[in-house]
């Protein structure tokens, strides 16, 4: 089948499967004389697996180390649960980073008045070029390992009050 068929069939893009194919993730395929490249139900079987991988976020040494195991009978379960538990701990990870990003930026965005005023702690946090240490008042950030992190405590405190509109404070 030509590479849109297999396209369909798989999942994954015409664009990706040449990709994969260049960085050798997957073989290259059979071409007809007319130099089109002809997938096998075994290449499509193939990038059934590279999807369902790339859907779990696996990377594409990953991808490559699970694809070896895959196709060595002789494997052990032992280094695919290896794999598989050190991508959960990467995933978990970002995760926290993410979690920590969005409490800063709700943070900083808490204590900005959105009104017509040009004074916006998310702009000066933003613009600081020593590292955060001098913010605005009310948004004291800390330099952290995902870049700032609210005041742990200014942030329970500030956490009980959302802003409305008009900059005013609403008690949860």
């Amino acid at each position: 089948m030509n590479i849109g068929k297999a396209a369909a069939a798989s999942g994954v893009s015409a664009k990706m499967i040449r990709y994969y194919e260049s960085i050798g993730l997957i073989p290259e395929v059979a071409r007809t004389e007319a130099g089109y490249r002809d997938y096998s139900d075994k290449d499509v079987h193939r990038l059934r697996f590279i999807r369902r991988a790339r859907d779990l976020g696996f990377s594409v040494d990953q991808m490559a180390e699970l694809l070896a195991l895959w196709q060595d009978r002789g494997r052990a379960s032992a280094d695919v649960k290896r794999i598989a538990l050190e991508h959960v701990a990467e995933l978990e990870r970002k995760a926290r980073e993410l979690m920590e990003m969005s409490e800063t930026l709700s943070h900083l965005a808490g204590n900005c008045q959105g009104d017509d005023r040009p004074d916006c702690p998310i702009i000066n946090v933003l613009s600081e070029q020593d590292g955060f240490e001098s913010c605005h008042e009310h948004a004291q950030p800390r330099f952290g390992k995902t870049g700032i992190e609210p005041d742990r405590k200014r942030r329970a405190s500030s956490d009980s009050t959302v802003s409305d509109s008009k900059g005013g404070g609403i008690r949860r």
